[in-house]
């Protein structure tokens, strides 16, 4: 029977030690992917609900006051037992008296980094005040009646929008980043009803999959009239000829008047194919203003450092009261009340989340740090010269592989960071471009051969617009010998018309 049970409790020791690897992974990796004015805020936050969490150099020695004690006097699964008996009215009592005197007042706190104060530091950079598109649809949500679940999903496919306000990502994909950074199982079909709840939120057209459905979503709001159901067949049924500006096609497949044309036409030219983009106009400049992740100096001799913008972010310790009531209570020999003992898991309960959150910080640092590293290193002639054409091709595996970090640890790194170089402030993802290997076997990056073709097409006579053919024989000339069919299509994902839509 001994055994049995000595068994039984290895079993639980390791069952809880795997939820708290768990926890922890979660922690960090939701930490990860916060850009630096969230985790400002996530930082904020933990620190007002976790009084064992304070601005200061974390001791090692303090932080690693011994956990296994209070395991090894109250029982392994006391922490559990002692979540469901926290309404009672004697713990209040208990744990007014053991943490009498503990405490800090966050406005007397001076906070440095690096030996630098803070407001010093401020200087070197102009952060956005303006409220964030990212923020903007979080408000809107909390004004929705979802569950904990639909929320977490929800605030997940906010944070997975293009900058237009599109989600370009799969349902696939997104079920299964769900599972690894939230600990959430959800079902594609799971997903997409929350989808679809998201695409209700202001601005029309957020969330949409693609621009048809963009659009889609746009029309869908306007009030049940003739006029929006010629929209909707335009835009469903001829999509392709509306991309293309093929105005008489339309207008011949709907048999409408020139009159009716020019109504329809005239409100379809209104919809918004980047409604993410657009909440510049109202909420701040641009999109929103950014604040970089990195701060990236390229000096004259060519030499290339980088620092990460730790902002407002300061040190973390684990509160000096805290550990000093564990010490104290660990040396003392007095059989401990009920009470007492109930007070002692509070504060071990939160002496841990300070550690694991501090830990997580110093995860998500090194992290961020080998990541940049990688991608100067690719990219080094871009932060020498500025010049798009230099960038290489380079995917999130190279980088994975250069790192040894985790394919998906890469993605949500460079989905949400941005780097302030000598050239200007990029998201991440500039830095990321698809090969594009030539039948001489020549290989260049897509964004490069894009920055080529912009380059000719801006230096085109507008009377006398290149076509397609000729813009090929172009990029030929200068060393890109691809496919008419190739530049027709990075033409179009540049946004660019045809040749005789641009007179």
């Amino acid at each position: 029977m001994a055994e049995k049970f000595s068994q039984i409790q290895e079993l639980r020791q390791e069952q809880k030690l795997m939820q708290n690897i768990s926890q922890q992974k979660l922690l960090q990796a939701q930490l990860m992917e916060l850009p630096i004015a969230q985790l400002i805020e996530r930082v904020n936050a933990e620190m007002d609900d976790n009084p064992a969490l304070e601005v200061g150099t974390e001791s090692q020695e303090d932080a690693d006051v011994s956990s296994d004690y209070f395991d090894d006097q109250f029982g392994a699964d006391a922490a559990e037992d002692y979540d469901s008996q926290r309404e009672r009215e004697d713990w209040q009592s208990a744990l007014d008296d053991a943490l009498q005197g503990i405490g800090r007042d966050d406005e007397d706190l001076p906070v440095y980094h690096d030996g630098n104060n803070i407001e010093e530091e401020r200087e070197d950079w102009a952060f956005g005040q303006t409220e964030s598109f990212y923020d903007y649809l979080k408000q809107q949500m909390g004004l929705m009646p979802l569950t904990d679940r639909e929320r977490s999903i929800m605030e997940y496919l906010i944070g997975s929008l293009d900058d237009d306000g599109l989600l370009r990502k799969q349902m696939v994909a997104i079920s299964d980043e769900l599972a690894i950074y939230q600990g959430i199982d959800a079902t594609v079909d799971e997903i997409e009803q929350v989808l679809y709840r998201l695409q209700t939120l202001d601005p029309a057209g957020i969330g949409g999959r693609s621009l048809q459905e963009c659009l889609l979503l746009q029309i869908e709001r306007r009030e049940e009239s003739v006029l929006k159901g010629l929209m909707k067949r335009v835009i469903t049924n001829y999509f392709e000829a509306f991309t293309k500006k093929h105005w008489s096609r339309i207008q011949s497949a709907l048999k409408l008047t020139d009159l009716q044309a020019k109504t329809l036409f005239g409100e379809l030219r209104k919809l918004n194919p980047k409604p993410g983009a657009s909440m510049g106009e109202s909420i701040g400049r641009s999109m929103q203003q950014i604040t970089p992740d990195f701060i990236v100096e390229t000096l004259d001799d060519g030499t290339i450092t980088f620092t990460l913008n730790q902002s407002e972010l300061p040190e973390l310790k684990v509160s000096q009261s805290f550990v000093d009531s564990m010490k104290e209570y660990q040396q003392s020999k007095e059989q401990l009340s009920r009470q007492t003992k109930e007070a002692l898991l509070y504060i071990k309960k939160k002496v841990d989340a300070a550690q694991n959150f501090i830990e997580a910080i110093r995860v998500r640092r090194h992290t961020l740090t080998v990541t940049m590293q990688a991608i100067i290193s690719m990219q080094r002639q871009f932060f020498l010269d500025g010049d798009e054409s230099s960038l290489r091709p380079m995917i999130l595996k190279d980088i994975a592989e250069r790192t040894g970090l985790n394919l998906s640890t890469v993605s949500r790194v460079s989905n949400s960071k941005y780097a302030q170089t000598r050239w200007g402030t990029f998201p991440l993802r500039h830095f990321f471009s698809d090969s594009y290997v030539t039948e001489q076997g020549e290989e260049f990056s897509t964004r490069q051969i894009k920055a080529v073709l912009r380059e000719i097409i801006d230096g085109e006579d507008k009377h006398r617009p290149l076509s397609d053919e000729v813009l090929t024989k172009m990029m030929s000339d200068r060393g890109f010998s691809i496919a008419r069919r190739t530049v027709a299509k990075y033409r179009e994902q540049l946004g660019i018309p045809i040749a005789r839509l641009r007179k």
